[in-house]
C-alpha cells in the first residue's frame, strides 16, 4: 500500500510503536483525507494496536464502504468481533478473507483457534492481548527514499561484517578460511600441572577414577571432539564431571563442553547414539546428549507455543516398547500420532533421575513404516 508523505510518517511512527504520535498526526488531517481508503485503514489499524477499539471499528467500517473486498480491512473487523466473543460474525469475515485469499495465514490461524476453543470459557481464556495481537492485520510499511535506503544498506552491511569478524575471532563462528578437517584444540590440552594432579581425594562421587583413568578419559573426549563426534565426547565429559576428577580438570571439561554443537539429522553420528536401555541404566552420563530414537507419539498436546507428547520408544514397529519418555518442543511442530517417527532430541534428567527429551526435530515418512 503506497502512502503519501503524511500517511507514510504516521505509518513510520506506528511501526516504532508510537501510536499516540501517529494518531495525533492523523487526527489533525481528518478533513483533508475525507473519503480516503488509505487514511481510514491506516487510522483503524493504528487504533487497533493502540487498544482504541471503538475508533478502530468505525474506521474499518469506513474503509470497507470504499473497498468492500479488502482482506486486511475484513481481518480488522473480524478480530474486533472475535474480541467481543461474537464468533459467528468473526467467522463470516474470516471465511470472506479466505474466499479472496485462500492462503491467508491470519484467517487460517484464527479459524483454527475458534475451532479448537469452541466453548466461551476456553475462548475467553485464550484471548489474551498478546495472542490477540497475532491476529491483527498489518500496519502498512512506511516507504523510504533511495538515498535513505542506500545509507541503511551500507550501515547494515558494515554491521554484519564487523559482527561476523568478532564472532570468528571469539570462535563462535568458524573461520571462512578452512584450516583443516579437525577442530582447533590447543586451548583444551591439559597442562603439566593438570596432568600431575587430575583427581581429588575424599568426598562422595558417582565414579571414582585413578589418576591415569581421569587423564585418559579426558584425552579420549578431546580426541572425539576434534573428530566432530560431540555426543561421544559429551558422554565421557559427563562421567568426568560426576567423578572425583580435580576441579581444574572439570573446568577444562566444561570449557570443551561449551564448544560442542547441536546436531541435525544430516550430520548426526550414529556411532555415538546411545540406546534407551543405556540411558536408563546410567542417566547422569547422558545428560544433555542428543539422540535419535524411533517410536510413536501419543497423548499429543499442541498449542501456538509448544508441542508436548509421550514418546513410545522402540514402538515404531508396534511390536516392542522399550520405554515411555515425555517430549517437549519449545515451538509447535507438526506430528502425526498414527505414524512412526524418528525423533532428534536432547536428553534431560529430572532430579528424580527420570528421562525426558527436549525436542529438536521430527522425521516421519512412509519408509519408517516399512522398516
Amino acid at each position: 500500500m503506497k502512502l503519501d508523505p503524511l500517511l507514510n510518517k504516521a505509518a513510520y511512527l506506528a511501526k516504532k510503536r508510537d501510536y499516540e504520535g501517529a494518531i495525533k498526526l492523523l487526527k489533525i488531517e481528518e478533513d483533508r483525507y475525507n473519503g480516503s481508503f488509505k487514511y481510514y485503514y491506516l487510522y483503524a489499524v493504528i487504533c487497533l494496536h493502540a487498544g482504541i477499539f471503538v475508533d478502530a471499528k468505525s474506521n474499518f467500517e469506513f474503509a470497507r464502504r470504499i473497498k468492500i473486498n479488502d482482506t486486511s480491512t475484513m481481518l480488522g473487523l473480524a478480530v474486533l468481533y472475535l474480541k467481543r466473543m461474537n464468533t459467528v460474525q468473526a467467522v463470516d469475515y474470516y471465511l470472506d478473507v479466505q474466499a479472496s485469499d485462500p492462503k491467508n495465514k491470519i484467517a487460517k490461524r484464527a479459524l483454527s483457534v475458534i475451532r479448537k476453543h469452541s466453548s466461551s470459557d476456553e475462548l475467553s481464556d485464550w484471548l489474551t492481548p498478546e495472542k490477540l495481537e497475532k491476529l491483527f492485520p498489518p500496519i502498512p510499511a512506511p516507504l523510504i527514499n533511495a538515498r535513505t535506503a542506500l545509507f541503511a544498506v551500507l550501515i547494515f552491511t558494515a554491521v554484519i561484517i564487523l559482527t561476523y569478524g568478532i564472532l570468528v575471532i571469539n570462535r563462535v563462528l568458524p573461520s571462512p578460511v578452512k584450516k583443516s578437517n579437525t577442530r582447533y584444540t590447543t586451548e583444551f590440552v591439559l597442562s603439566g600441572e593438570e596432568r600431575k594432579s587430575p583427581v581429588e581425594t575424599g568426598g562422595s562421587y558417582s565414579y571414582i577414577l585413578t589418576r591415569d583413568q581421569a587423564t585418559d578419559l579426558y584425552d579420549k573426549a578431546l580426541s572425539l571432539f576434534t573428530s566432530y563426534r560431540d555426543e561421544g565426547a559429551k558422554i565421557i565429559i559427563n562421567r568426568i564431571l560426576e567423578s572425583n576428577a580435580s576441579e581444574s580438570l572439570k573446568n577444562k571439561s566444561r570449557l570443551l563442553l561449551s564448544y560442542t554443537e547441536t546436531p541435525g539429522f544430516d550430520n548426526f553420528k550414529q556411532i555415538d547414539n546411545p540406546s534407551y536401555s543405556n540411558v536408563k541404566e546410567e542417566p547422569v552420563i547422558y545428560r544433555d546428549v542428543y539422540v535419535i530414537w524411533k517410536g510413536m507419539a501419543t497423548n499429543v498436546e499442541i498449542t501456538d507455543d509448544f508441542l508436548r507428547f509421550d514418546f513410545l520408544v522402540g514402538y515404531d514397529t508396534r511390536t516392542m516398547l522399550e520405554g515411555i519418555v515425555p517430549v517437549v518442543f519449545k515451538n509447535p511442530v507438526p506430528v502425526n500420532p498414527e505414524r512412526p517417527l524418528e525423533l532428534l532430541g536432547k536428553i534431560t534428567i529430572t532430579p528424580s533421575m527420570d528421562i525426558t527429551l527436549e525436542g529438536v526435530a521430527i522425521h516421519q515418512s512412509g519408509k519408517l513404516e516399512n522398516n
